[in-house]
Formats: C-alpha cells, structure tokens, sequence
C-alpha cells in the first residue's frame, strides 16, 4: 500500500507493506487524516522528541527507520482479527483515540516505527477504542475529533468557577479548539489574540467574543477592559481586595508554543492569574519564577484528552455544536503531504488540511 513516510528528515513517498489485524484489532481503510502542528514539529524536531520520550521511559522512534505520522483519523472497517466481537458492520466509519491496546501496554500512533499513521491506506485499531462515526458526518470532519478534544480537555484541566475571563493567545489549531470548548462551556467573554488576519477571523466564527491583532492593541490591555468588576462585585471584596485592580479572573490559555511566550505571559498577566500552557514549546525556554511568585499565578500543563472527552468531542462536531467545516481549509492526497506541510507554515493559506490517502 502507498504512504506518506518520514524518512531521513523528509516526507516522501513510497510503498509499505499491508498490516494484517493481530487479536483484537481492526484493519482499516484511512479515509482522511488531520495534519497537526505536532507532526510539523516532529519533523523539524525529531532528535528531539526521541531524547524527551526517553526522559519519560517511553519508547522513541528509531530516526534510522521509516515513520508514517498521522494520529487524527477517520478510517472505514474492512477486517477483523481474531478475537474481536465484530460489532461493527465492514463498512461502518469509525474514529478512535490514537493508540494501540497490546499485551506490552497502550502504544501510540503517528510516531511509531512499527505501527503505521493516517498518512497510510491502511491502519491498524484496537476494537475496544472504537467509535462509530455518528449522523453521517463527513470523514474529514470526524477527523478533527483528535484536535477538539485537545480543547475540550484543556479547559476541563482549566477547573473554573465560572467567573473567569478568558484570553487565548494564539488562534491556530488548538486555539482555536479552546475557543470552541469555551462557548460550549457558556464562559463570556472570550478574548483571543494573533497576528493573523484568517485565523482572527476563524476565532470569531468559532466562538470568540474580542478578536486582538497584537499588532494593533496589547491583549492583556484589551482583556482587562473586559474584565472590570461590577459595582457589586467590587464592594463583595475583603478590605485587602480592594487595594487591588477590580478584575475578575484571569484565564490565560497559551496556545502558541515558542520560546519566550511563557515569560511574556508571566510579565504580562495579573495577579492571581491562572495560565493553561496548551502549545508545545518544544526548544529549552526560560522563564522568571520569580514573577510568578510575586503575581502567585498558577500554571497548568496540558496534554491530550480523556476517552470520555474524546468521545464527546465527536458529539460535539456530529452534533453541529463545531463548526469543523470551517476549520477544514485544503485536502490533499499522499502524493501532496509534503507540500502540505511546507502550506502550512503560511496561517494566511491553511489552518488544517486533512490528508486522503486515497484521492
């Protein structure tokens, strides 16, 4: 079968061999497959990410060997190996987290030697992790089920009250799936930041209430215009509160992920903010810990998503309640994954193009 491959720090293409389902797995037909800024990032930061897998003891890749990236998918089932209870009809478009159930543990898909991405034909799944694909959404819809959970679980991870006013900086992908699981959550208002014209303009359609050009107007500024207390607010304060500037909750979701931003947000942010580092700096960075101790912010890492909220993702999209369709700027063939990948440096170009390895 034909593949887009990661071989010797380029993408090209060639042919593998077909996988055939072991106990309790699925043979897939890929019908299309995000491409995440993750697998930018791997590309460009392979050695990388080999060293922090072994600080974690999880296994790396093997950079001599090919790779086939590709982790948010929607597949149709073809085959099932043996021990599977075939529940679901040959035919029936699935999604599943991006993970392989096998006697050594959970492995994962899309940087792994052995176990082949969305960039392929075909694909192997485990049946248990399964979900079918529900109101006959469009496969290149369903498969942005993978990045709006990474959303949906950083606001879960974000534990709020309520009260906050949140401030998204950065309206790529991840921002932008932020910014949808805020409006669902029914936080007001959502405040959003980037540099883009196209991707200010997808924040808003997607649920942002301010839309920041930083070139234009500072955001914490323009946040903090947003975020003045009432007049009842204010006078529930302690005596002590009421020294300090009448805001109410800082929110800050750091979708960007190059060095330096963290610091900016730790300059920038108020006192008693809470920052969700969701972009993934994948570079040594520094930052002051002192300022956070003086300002006493709080600073959640996310990763990834629960099955739970995983499968409420592909509701949420299913359902209508993302608009996925306007995420969805380019689809391309394996033939055009390489160029693809060059596309997306541009954010006035594409936000996500999905990949159909049969097209």
């Amino acid at each position: 079968m034909r593949a887009a491959i990661f071989r010797k720090g380029e993408i090209v293409v060639d042919r593998i061999a077909e996988p055939e389902p072991g106990a309790g797995q699925v043979l897939v037909r890929t019908l299309a497959c995000g491409i995440c800024g993750s697998d930018l990032h791997a590309r460009q930061h392979a050695p990388r990410m080999v060293e922090m897998a072994r600080k974690m003891g999880r296994p790396p890749m093997d950079l001599s060997r090919d790779v086939v990236f590709g982790h948010e998918f929607c597949c149709e089932i073809l085959d099932y190996g043996p021990g599977t209870e075939c529940k679901l009809k040959p035919g029936t478009h699935v999604c599943s987290l991006p993970a392989l159930l096998t006697p050594q543990g959970i492995l994962g898909i899309g940087y792994s030697n052995d176990l082949v991405g969305g960039y392929a034909e075909q694909m192997l799944l485990s049946e248990p992790l399964l979900l079918e694909v529900p109101n006959g959404l469009a496969p290149e819809h369903a498969a942005l089920t993978e990045p709006l959970a990474v959303g949906v679980h950083a606001v879960a991870k974000a534990n709020m009250s309520g009260k906050e006013v949140p401030l998204v900086i950065g309206c790529g992908p991840v921002g932008l799936a932020v910014i949808a699981a805020l409006r669902i959550k029914g936080l007001h208002p959502i405040v959003a930041a980037d540099y883009s014209p196209a991707r200010r303009a997808l924040a808003a359609k997607l649920g942002a209430d301010i839309v920041i050009d930083p070139k234009v107007s500072q955001p914490y500024a323009t946040w903090a215009e947003h975020a003045q207390m009432s007049e009842a607010e204010k006078a529930a304060r302690p005596p002590f509160q009421a020294m300090l500037p009448a805001l109410k909750p800082a929110l800050i979701f750091e979708c960007v992920g190059v060095p330096g931003l963290l610091q900016q947000v730790f300059e920038s942010a108020p006192r008693d903010a809470k920052i969700v580092v969701v972009g993934v700096c994948m570079e040594s960075d520094k930052s002051e810990p002192m300022l956070g101790i003086m300002k006493e912010l709080n600073v959640q890492y996310v990763l990834g998503y629960t099955p739970e909220e995983f499968a409420y993702s592909l509701r949420l999209i299913a359902e209508g309640e993302v608009d996925a369709a306007a995420m969805v700027t380019a689809t391309v063939g394996i033939d055009g994954v390489a160029k693809a990948f060059a596309d997306l440096a541009n954010p006035e170009a594409h936000t996500k193009i999905i990949v159909q390895p049969w097209k």
